[in-house]
C-alpha cells in the first residue's frame, strides 16, 4: 500500500536530520549496524526472561491463547517540549470533557436535551448501563485512567511537513499498555545510558507513583488511609503481566474476584490475618463480569453484591461502571461537540473526520468509496473488525460492504491516513515504519500524566495497524525537557 504526503518524525523532506533527532543522529552515525544488533537481541532476551508478554487469542492454527513477545524496537520516538505541552493540554482538555459528558447523561442529560447527540445513540449504545442513572460517583469522575490514542498525519492535499495530531480512538473502559510504556524506558536505560547522558529526556518512572496517588485521591469520604487492589480476571488474560506489574510497583494486592467479599454493605479482601476492607479497586474486568448478581449471572470473574457496596459510596471502581458508553467509536464523532458544549472552548486536537454509516448520506458515501477509507466496527478493538480499503481485495471490500449495508448503525468510516513513520530497526536494517501514540491520562483531584506515552509501531512494510495482536511492536517515546 503506497500513501502519499508521510511525516517522518526524524527527517525533513530532502534528507536533513529534525534538530530535536540531531544529537540522536550523530550517535547512531557513530554505531556500527552490528553493535544495534547486539543490542537488539539483548533486548528480545531480557523481555524473555522477565516475562515481558501478551496473549493472543484466535490465532489461524486454533491455538488461541499462545504467550508472545512484544516486539520492542530499540530505535526511540522523541518528542520536542513544545509539541508535547500542546499534546498535554489537548488531552487534558478532551479527558475532563469526557468526564463531564459521562456525569451529564448518567444524570441531568442536558448534551442530549440541547440536541447535540440524539438520544439513541445512548440510551440504546451497549456499554450505556442504567444501573448508573442518578448514581453518584466519587468527585464526579468516571474515567480515572484512560488511554488516548494519537497519530499524525497529512492530509491528502497539505505536504508531509504540515502533518498535524488527531485523535484516533479514546480507551476509557481497561486501557491498557501503561506496562510496555515503563518496561520500555527501563531496556533503554539499561541497554543505552549514554544516551541519556546526551539527551534531556522527561522521566516515566514515576507513573505507578502518579497511579496510586490518583487512586487514593478518589477514595470514598472519610476514608483516609485507603486500600487499594489491582482486580484482575486472572492469569490467562491477555493483559496479566500488567496487571501484576502495576499491582507490584504500586505495592497493592492483586486480586482476583474469589479473593474478595461482601458483608453488611462493605466489600473484604480475604488475607491470612483476617477480612481486610477494600476501599478502592482498579478493575481490569469488564462491567458483565463485576458483578454476577447485577450483570452477568454466568460470571465467575466478579464478586457478589459489589454493585451495591458501590451504589452506598463504599467502594470506588476505577474505571466507574458504564465509562464504555463513552470510548465507543459512534460516540467517537461528537467529543469536539462534547468539548465546547461543556468547556466552551475549541478543541486543540482535532478528530479524524469521520462518516456515521446509520446516516444514509454518510453510508452512500462510505460504499461509493471505500477503497479508500478504513472503516470500522463501533464496538470493535484490537486491529479487529475493520477494513483498511487501500489494502484489501476486492472481494475482501464486497464482503465488508455487505457486513455494513446489514448494519450500518455497526460501522462508522475514515480516510485512511498516512500516518507518520519512524526510523525502525527491522531485519533488513532501519527503515521507516508507521506510529501512533498512547498517552495514559489520570484523573483524581487534578488531571495528571506521564510525559509522552506508548509508542506503537506497524513492523510490517506499508502497514497501518500498529495493534500487538495484528503484529505491531512498541517503542521508547522521548519527550524532551527542553
Amino acid at each position: 500500500m503506497q500513501l502519499k504526503n508521510i511525516f517522518d518524525e526524524m527527517h525533513v523532506q530532502g534528507g536533513g536530520v529534525r534538530a530535536h533527532y540531531a544529537s540522536y543522529q550523530d550517535w547512531l552515525a557513530l554505531m556500527p549496524s552490528s553493535h544495534i544488533a547486539q543490542k537488539r537481541a539483548e533486548a528480545d532476551s531480557a523481555f524473555h526472561r522477565y516475562g515481558i508478554t501478551f496473549a493472543v487469542y484466535g490465532d489461524d492454527d486454533g491455538s488461541g491463547g499462545k504467550e508472545r513477545l512484544i516486539p520492542f524496537d530499540i530505535v526511540p520516538r522523541i518528542v520536542p517540549a513544545a509539541e508535547w505541552r500542546m499534546l498535554e493540554r489537548g488531552l487534558r482538555q478532551r479527558v475532563n470533557a469526557l468526564n463531564l459528558f459521562l456525569h451529564d447523561i448518567y444524570g441531568a442529560q442536558r448534551i442530549i436535551q440541547a440536541g447535540l447527540i440524539p438520544a439513541d445513540q445512548v440510551f440504546c449504545n451497549d456499554q450505556y448501563r442504567p444501573e448508573m442513572q442518578d448514581l453518584p460517583v466519587q468527585g464526579n469522575i468516571y474515567a480515572h485512567i484512560a488511554g488516548i490514542d494519537i497519530v499524525r498525519a497529512a492530509q491528502p492535499h497539505d505536504s508531509a511537513d504540515q502533518a498535524a495530531y488527531y485523535v484516533l480512538e479514546d480507551n476509557l473502559r481497561v486501557p491498557s499498555g501503561v506496562s510496555y510504556m515503563l518496561e520500555n524506558r527501563r531496556m533503554m536505560l539499561r541497554l543505552f545510558p549514554e544516551l541519556f547522558g546526551r539527551h534531556r529526556v522527561a522521566p516515566v518512572e514515576h507513573y505507578p507513583d502518579l497511579l496510586l496517588d490518583t487512586l487514593r485521591q478518589v477514595a470514598p469520604v472519610g476514608v483516609d488511609a485507603p486500600t487499594v487492589v489491582v482486580l484482575t480476571p486472572g492469569a490467562h488474560n491477555s493483559a496479566y503481566f500488567e496487571h501484576a506489574f502495576l499491582a507490584q510497583q504500586m505495592g497493592v494486592e492483586l486480586v482476583e474476584g474469589q479473593d474478595l467479599f461482601v458483608h453488611d454493605e462493605t466489600l473484604y479482601m480475604r488475607t491470612t490475618q483476617g477480612p481486610q476492607r477494600v476501599d478502592v479497586i482498579y478493575r481490569r474486568i469488564d462491567d458483565d463480569y463485576l458483578d454476577p448478581l447485577a450483570f452477568r449471572a454466568d460470571s465467575a470473574l466478579g464478586v457478589a453484591g459489589l454493585l451495591s457496596v458501590y451504589r452506598e459510596g463504599r467502594v470506588t471502581l476505577a474505571n466507574a461502571i458504564g465509562t464504555g458508553v463513552a470510548d465507543d467509536k459512534s460516540i467517537y464523532p461528537y467529543v469536539p461537540d462534547m468539548i465546547r458544549f461543556y468547556l466552551s472552548e475549541e478543541p486543540i486536537i482535532a478528530n479524524v473526520p469521520t462518516f456515521q454509516c446509520r446516516k444514509p448520506a454518510e453510508l452512500s458515501y462510505t460504499l461509493a468509496n471505500m477503497k479508500d477509507l478504513v472503516v470500522k466496527e463501533t464496538h470493535g478493538a484490537g486491529g479487529y473488525g475493520m477494513l483498511v480499503g487501500p489494502a484489501a481485495t476486492q472481494r475482501e471490500i464486497e464482503d465488508f460492504k455487505a457486513r455494513v449495508i446489514a448494519a450500518p448503525a455497526k460501522y462508522i468510516a475514515q480516510p485512511t491516513l498516512a500516518l507518520s513513520a519512524c526510523p525502525t530497526f527491522v531485519d533488513s536494517g532501519i527503515a521507516p515504519r508507521h506510529i501512533d501514540l498512547r498517552p495514559f491520562v489520570l484523573s483524581g483531584k487534578e488531571v495528571r500524566m506521564a510525559p509522552g506515552g506508548l509508542t506503537r509501531v506497524a513492523l510490517k512494510s506499508g502497514s497501518l495497524v500498529v495493534n500487538s495482536s495484528q503484529g505491531g511492536g512498541t517503542k521508547d517515546t522521548w519527550v524532551l525537557d527542553s
